[in-house]
């Protein structure tokens, strides 16, 4: 047995900063609680209210773009199509909101961090500890304090989805930017070009295979989210899945799963298509 003496406890302090936190700020984190619920809500409701089959049209349309293949764009509408004819539409629509919601945020936070930290050996060296804690820590972990801050609800899964789909996307920001040929700066160095002509010119062009990899490995971690999303109010597919194991209900679990299934095997190809060179993709 551990001698107690030498034992120590951090659970006091974080408590303590987290109820600062709530009554020194807690109007700040309501207002940043009801635009998210309000952008949430918004796009919930336009995806249901959108006939199924002009969603299944766009679908079709975007995955043609992607592949340029009609045999897969046809499998991708396919597949969807049978989710519909579960039953599960509008669930799907649901989690598709809470998915595109997460995603966006997480993109916005991951490729200017993936970019400052390609930039600064310093932030990097800082910055990648941090994400090793954010893959590693358990979601529960973090759920506690977010639930603190905003109560249960869509909100605190958007929060708890961004945490842990977050970090791909800056590593390969990241690894994307630094894998650029050195001879390549070293020639838009001599043509004079600034910081700016330099990012925007070459870097993130090069980068953009690896920074796609990161977005569609961001959407997919989101996405497996959506089951821990629903234990916190969070509607969608993940709902029937953890409905299904309370009630023993093994049917409607399989279809919720296949379901979310389905949808990550639709964005998985949509996004690799798009990460590739235009001629790979058509192939």
């Amino acid at each position: 047995m551990f001698p107690e003496n030498l034992t120590f406890s951090i659970a006091g302090w974080v408590n303590t900063w987290v109820d600062a936190l709530v009554s020194n700020y807690g109007d700040v984190f309501r207002h940043i609680s009801d635009t998210l619920l309000w952008a949430i809500v918004s796009l919930e409701n336009l995806l249901r209210l959108t006939p199924w089959w002009l969603m299944l049209l766009i679908v079709g349309v975007i995955a043609w773009h992607a592949t340029r293949k009609v045999f897969s764009s046809v499998l991708i509408v396919g597949l969807l199509f049978l989710v519909g004819a579960v039953g599960l539409w509008d669930k799907l629509m649901q989690t598709l909101a809470l998915m595109m919601v997460a995603t966006v945020i997480s993109v916005l936070i991951g490729i200017p961090l993936g970019i400052l930290s390609a930039r600064s050996n310093r932030l990097r060296s800082v910055l990648m500890p941090l994400l090793d804690i954010m893959q590693t820590m358990p979601s529960f972990v973090y759920l506690i304090p977010v639930l603190m801050l905003f109560g249960l609800g869509k909100v605190p899964a958007i929060f708890a989805t961004v945490i842990y789909a977050a970090p791909p996307l800056i590593r390969l920001t990241d690894l994307g930017i630094r894998q650029v040929d050195g001879e390549v700066m070293e020639a838009i160095n001599a043509f004079g070009a600034n910081r700016w002509q330099q990012l925007f010119g070459v870097q993130l062009p090069l980068a953009l295979p690896s920074i796609m990899a990161g977005i569609n490995q961001t959407t997919m971690m989101a996405l497996s989210m959506v089951v821990i999303a629903s234990m916190i109010g969070a509607r969608g597919l993940g709902e029937d899945v953890l409905v299904g194991i309370q009630t023993l209900n093994v049917g409607r679990g399989l279809e919720a799963g296949l379901a979310i299934v389905i949808l990550a095997v639709v964005i998985d190809r949509i996004t690799q298509a798009y990460g590739r060179p235009r001629h790979e993709a058509s192939k």
